[in-house]
Order: structure tokens, then C-alpha cells, then sequence
């Protein structure tokens, strides 16, 4: 039995994706509470590297709060796949931290995203995992 050959890599999806995961990061660092709201999904499942599970609600309140601080993020190594209207991001994100109670400090980890296009042919992060490396 044959493998039926992978679709064509859709440059258009694939830029658009990108593009998501960018007003991400500005979202993540400026603590957007509306941007961060109209880019995660209603089913959000967010993964930090600890082991702790956020829904949506609180992985925007984590950042309107400022319980979670980003000064600056860099992604490198990112790679997107897309499957039909769901997509696979994977990078590494390196960034300046000054979360409430912890003080500056830094992080690097691995992360898995994934996006799903709505109705409305946007794209919303309905999953992440973190790994520390």
C-alpha cells in the first residue's frame, strides 16, 4: 500500500501563520489583552515548560495581571507546517523576563504551537507546549 503523496507547502497560509505567531509575540510582551484574546482560541490549552496548564481566560489574565512579564522575546528556528486549516509551529524562544514576585530573569524554551483557521479564515493559537532547553 502507497503513501498518498503530501499536499504542496501553501506559501500563503504559511506566511500568514507566520504572521500570527509574530502579533503574538508583540501581544505577549505588550500584554494586549484584546489582541492576545482575538488570537487564542476559545478552547485554548497553553503549556508552560513547569508543567502548568492555562485556559484561555488565564493565560490572558497572566499578562493583563502582570504575572507574566516578557521585556523582549526572539524566536528562532521556526518552522510551520500547515495541514489543511490547522498549522504546526515549532521554535525556540529565548526572552527577558520581570514576572510579579520573581524579578528580571531570563528563559529559553522549545515551543510547540498550534493554530487552527476559523470561519473567518483568521488563525488562532488553540494549543501550546513549552520544554525547557
Amino acid at each position: 500500500m502507497s503513501t498518498p503523496p503530501s499536499p504542496a507547502p501553501d506559501p500563503i497560509a504559511i506566511n500568514e501563520v507566520a504572521a500570527a505567531v509574530e502579533q503574538l509575540r508583540k501581544a505577549m510582551i505588550s500584554a494586549d489583552g484584546t489582541l492576545l484574546g482575538q488570537l487564542a482560541h476559545d478552547e485554548l490549552t497553553y503549556g508552560h515548560s513547569g508543567g502548568q496548564l492555562q485556559n484561555k481566560q488565564a493565560f490572558i489574565a497572566s499578562f493583563t495581571s502582570g504575572d507574566s512579564v516578557f521585556v523582549d522575546i526572539e524566536i528562532t528556528g521556526q518552522t510551520v507546517r500547515v495541514i489543511g486549516d490547522t498549522a504546526i509551529v515549532r521554535h525556540i524562544l529565548s526572552a527577558s523576563t520581570n514576572d510579579k514576585g520573581k524579578g528580571p530573569g531570563s528563559v529559553k524554551i522549545s515551543i510547540l504551537l498550534v493554530w487552527l483557521r476559523n470561519d473567518q479564515r483568521a488563525w488562532q493559537l488553540v494549543a501550546r507546549q513549552a520544554v525547557r532547553v
